[in-house]
């Protein structure tokens, strides 16, 4: 198997988790973030979610992996800040509001959900925004810093 076809099939496996939990049901997710109906597998599910992704992160990481469109994975902690927090706030605010996050909104999207399309098209234009307003910030800096990725603080 090529390596190209992993990501799409873990992804694809992965959405079809989500659905079988049913982390795509707006309901589910509703009363789980106001804490009313919060069943173990819930937990399970966002758990292992974090308990797969946080040593393949790492492994990839150090072996020196290319990402098939951005380039090297180099992941940087850094420390927590205003704009962290902020943004923190805004994804527990749009959660709470549409029911999903970007992980079940795909999964949404590939079971025939409006509401995941709807959502996928805010992640995405989320996505470009930041891009744009990140472009924007990275060319007014100068020095030697200069090319280096930089994060927008608010």
């Amino acid at each position: 198997m090529r390596m190209n076809a992993v990501g799409p099939l873990f992804g694809i496996g992965f959405g079809v988790v989500l659905s079988g939990a049913r982390l795509t049901d707006y309901d589910v997710i509703h009363r789980m973030l106001r804490l009313e109906d919060l069943q173990p597998f819930l937990v399970l599910v966002l758990g292992s979610a974090i308990a797969v992704a946080a040593p393949l992160l790492r492994l990839l990481s150090r072996s020196g992996w290319q990402t098939p469109l951005g380039g090297p994975l180099t992941p940087s902690p850094s420390p927590i800040g205003r704009h962290h927090v902020l943004g923190s706030i805004l994804f527990g605010a749009g959660w709470a509001v549409v029911g999903t996050c970007p992980g079940p909104a795909l999964a949404m999207v590939g079971s025939g959900h409006l509401l995941g399309a709807v959502v996928a098209t805010g992640l995405f234009a989320g996505i470009a925004l930041r891009d744009t307003v990140t472009a924007g910030v990275t060319t007014q800096r100068s020095g030697s810093n200069a090319g280096e990725p930089q994060s927008v603080g608010l």
